[in-house]
């Protein structure tokens, strides 16, 4: 599978489709596979990108101090490695907070962001589930912190009717598992995100995308994200927990398409 440097590691990437370039940005499992139900969808119309976070999967397992500015960096050097000057964002959970990020130092590489489920910083209801889901990982290791995340990522009935399926995702996540040290810090990373007092400089184009029953960020955040960020559209959705994009992915998918081609720069809409 390609892998490409972006300055001190290698990141595992993967790109289907054509046209303007669309990447997106998992959250804190940083799996490139996490956008399955929208690749085939959104790779129709647009070049998709997806890429393993560093710490994750096939991308290097750097052992640093994490920082959610040090994994949008590593975005930016994506875009750049892969020669792509400007580009779409589709960012869920800390992919959100990565993409709010570079809505605030580097709107020149964006044609628009979609923030999904993601946080502006970590409430005391967020920093209570982070240290739960940090010591789970810390006392009770990798295999019983991967399968306590589908507990925290999908509604139940979704878990019932999936538990196969989530069952083959769990494996395969685990089989690439980094280092606990590299998940905790991970986690240290998003609960120390805090980009609220520069929202407001934000004039890209924004869609904010929440689920009214998500369980780790829940919907009052992404209304904050609305509200604060100048111009911003909202969708939310009535059920599909943190998830959403696998458990809702049709309706997510009508959501974010329309508002991609809306904001596709027009000399690249008149050569697709």
């Amino acid at each position: 599978m390609p892998r490409i440097s972006v300055g001190d590691c290698h990141l595992h990437y993967e790109r289907a489709g054509g046209g303007y370039p669309v990447v997106f940005i998992t959250g804190l499992s940083g799996h490139a596979d996490y956008w399955r139900q929208q690749v085939p969808a959104f790779a129709k119309s647009f070049d998709v990108i997806t890429f393993d976070h560093r710490g994750v999967g096939q991308s290097d397992h750097s052992r640093i101090s994490y920082t959610v500015d040090r994994l949008a960096a590593d975005v930016i050097g994506l875009l750049d490695a892969l020669g792509v000057a400007r580009a779409h964002i589709v960012g869920h959970s800390t992919g959100g907070a990565i993409a709010q990020i570079l809505g605030i130092e580097h709107p020149q590489r964006l044609a628009s962001l979609v923030i999904c489920a993601s946080w502006p910083k970590a409430d005391a209801y967020f920093r209570r589930l982070f240290a739960l889901r940090k010591e789970i990982l810390q006392k009770l290791g990798p295999a019983s912190y991967v399968q306590a995340n589908s507990l925290f990522l999908y509604p139940p009935h979704y878990i019932a009717e999936n538990n196969e399926k989530l069952r083959q995702v769990e494996a395969q996540h685990l089989a690439t598992f980094s280092l606990p040290e590299i998940g905790m810090s991970r986690i240290d990373a998003i609960l120390a995100f805090d980009r609220t007092a520069e929202l407001g400089r934000i004039r890209t184009p924004t869609l904010v995308v929440a689920a009214q029953d998500d369980a780790v960020t829940p919907a009052y955040f992404s209304e904050q994200l609305a509200r604060t960020i100048p111009g911003a559209e909202a969708k939310f959705l009535a059920q599909g927990g943190h998830s959403f994009p696998h458990t809702m992915a049709r309706e997510f998918n009508h959501a974010v398409l329309p508002f991609l081609a809306a904001h596709t720069p027009a000399e690249a809409r008149r050569t697709a």
